[in-house]
């Protein structure tokens, strides 16, 4: 049997339990798949919600589906990627790669050495699409919370508790050997810009205990490590590495 087609809300169904299916989302939906009146469709909300119900009818610009039920996120590893911003279209690919992996959110992170200082509004309100659509490309139970861009201070401050914490640094132990170690339910990855961290951030988050972990001999580029980072991480925690309560935590 077929799976059922799934589209991205830019918003939650209203009271009525009525979504709207509008913009590049309707043009798959009327006019790639061809579905019509009365087709099952499945919608992933933007808190991660997914809402199953049928095209009750097209107008000129939305479509309208009565939501039958509704099911809330399963729970998942919680991986958090702290990425320094980079220029261009590369950062929209860590984005949206990131998402299909699985981290759970997204800290884009203004570094000492970054070329970038502010992504502005629009170019964040994209990543938000891009994780929004990657989670619905990927089956994906919710979308990756882009978080607004946060300095190293912030991010030293808002490590969640009995979080692991690690600082990705060419020679420090392997990422998978400091996950096994520590057994963490959650973990935050920072990773650096090209210019990588300077001594001053890297001394920082040594004091506030982030571990120095290790991708492997190569030097790679940021959205390389960014991914490589996040795909170690969600093997392990997804296989149940992660389920002690002696997590290393900030």
């Amino acid at each position: 049997m077929p799976a059922t087609p799934r589209f991205s809300l830019a918003h939650a169904p209203d009271a009525r339990h009525l979504a709207q299916v509008e913009g590049e989302e309707l043009h798959h939906m009327r006019a790639v798949l061809r579905l019509a009146a009365g087709a099952r469709v499945s919608l992933l909300d933007p808190a991660g919600i997914e809402h199953h119900g049928v095209i009750e009818r097209y107008e000129r610009e939305r479509a309208v589906v009565r939501i039958e039920s509704s099911s809330p996120s399963p729970a998942r590893p919680q991986i958090i990627l702290a990425a320094a911003i980079i220029k261009g279209p590369r950062m929209d690919f860590i984005v949206e790669k990131a998402a299909e992996l699985g981290a759970s959110e997204l800290w884009p992170l203004v570094c000492a050495r970054g070329l970038v200082r502010s992504p502005g509004a629009e170019r964040l309100a994209r990543w938000r699409r891009l994780a929004l659509a990657a989670a619905k490309q990927s089956q994906s139970p919710s979308a990756m919370e882009v978080r607004s861009p946060v300095g190293v201070d912030d991010l030293i401050r808002g490590v969640p508790p009995g979080t692991l914490a690690v600082i990705c640094a060419q020679g420090g132990e392997p990422l998978g050997e400091v996950i096994r170690r520590a057994h963490p339910r959650a973990i935050l990855i920072a990773v650096g810009p090209e210019g990588d961290f300077d001594n001053d951030e890297r001394a920082k988050g040594a004091k506030a205990g982030f571990v120095a972990a290790g991708l492997g001999p190569n030097r790679l580029r940021s959205e390389t490590a960014a991914l490589a980072a996040v795909a170690i991480a969600q093997g392990l925690l997804h296989d149940g590495q992660g389920s002690s309560e002696d997590a290393e935590t900030k």
